[in-house]
């Protein structure tokens, strides 16, 4: 049992980094990414092979009887065929479409399955969903950190610029092109990041019987914080560029740390 447990929580992480990839690469062309997603894709759905057919031999039946067991055929169903149409045409985009929406499905399988999966039941997999929830957020809250000092280095360096002040020691910022790069590359990882622990957190929530989490302080900051940065990215790939979109970028981890300190105060479940 402990070593299915494993194997789910590989098939998850292996999951949720290969969704990660194809949204960097939806967000702007990204070649490395989107192969290494699709590799892990593959490992994914070698992965639920294995499961798939552990079922039925072990069972003697085809695993959609109920309504729960076809969500996971459904998803290794959709799996497969976004790797063959990855293969035969360029149209990266509806892989990502589908497999956003097969990852839903396989967490919805896994969490009506907690209790026969998992060794300590529905809470030991809320624990578990709990911890990747928090992990992932923090990790995104890094990204953004950095990719916050780089737009306020754009900022003041740009300014420095328009007033021919500060040249001693301007150039140990960097150019305005390359603060510019980094730091729209830096949050083009850390949104798919934060999408991600979002929907962890969502899972989490359910499971452990959370039914106010929509109107939960927390929830509706870290969304609002979302919407912000995807508005960034969708700003930056349409071409805006300068001091505008740094100090745009600047207010959104603004409002992120008001988010964290403060919505964390009036949240119902958060800390």
């Amino acid at each position: 049992m402990v070593e299915i447990k494993w194997l789910y929580e590989l098939l998850l992480l292996l999951y949720s980094f290969s969704l990660i990839g194809f949204m960097i690469d939806f967000i702007h062309t990204n070649r490395k990414a989107v192969r290494i997603a699709f590799w892990l894709l593959s490992m994914v759905w070698v992965i639920q092979t294995v499961f798939f057919f552990y079922h039925v031999f072990s069972e003697k039946s085809f695993p959609v009887a109920t309504v729960i067991d076809g969500l996971y055929f459904y998803s290794w169903i959709l799996i497969g065929l976004s790797l063959i149409i990855y293969q035969l045409y360029s149209i990266r985009s509806i892989v990502l479409f589908i497999n956003g929406f097969a990852y839903v499905l396989m967490l919805m399988y896994m969490t009506a399955h907690a209790d026969t999966q998992f060794p300590g039941g529905t809470i030991q997999f809320a624990q578990e969903m709990l911890i990747a929830h928090i992990t992932l957020a923090l990790i995104s809250y890094g990204l953004f950190t950095i990719g916050f000092f780089l737009s306020c280095m754009y900022y003041i360096q740009y300014d420095l610029l328009k007033k021919k002040q500060g040249f001693q020691w301007m150039s140990r910022f960097g150019d305005l092109q390359t603060l510019d790069k980094l730091s729209f590359k830096i949050n083009r990882i850390g949104v798919p990041v934060f999408l991600i622990a979002i929907i962890l957190g969502i899972v989490w929530a359910y499971v452990s019987h959370w039914p106010f989490i929509w109107l939960d302080m927390k929830t509706i900051g870290s969304i609002v914080v979302l919407v912000m940065y995807i508005i960034y990215l969708f700003m930056r790939v349409l071409g805006y560029r300068g001091k505008g979109i740094a100090l745009y970028n600047i207010i959104s981890f603004l409002v992120l740390l008001i988010n964290f300190f403060l919505s964390s105060t009036l949240s119902n479940f958060h800390y």
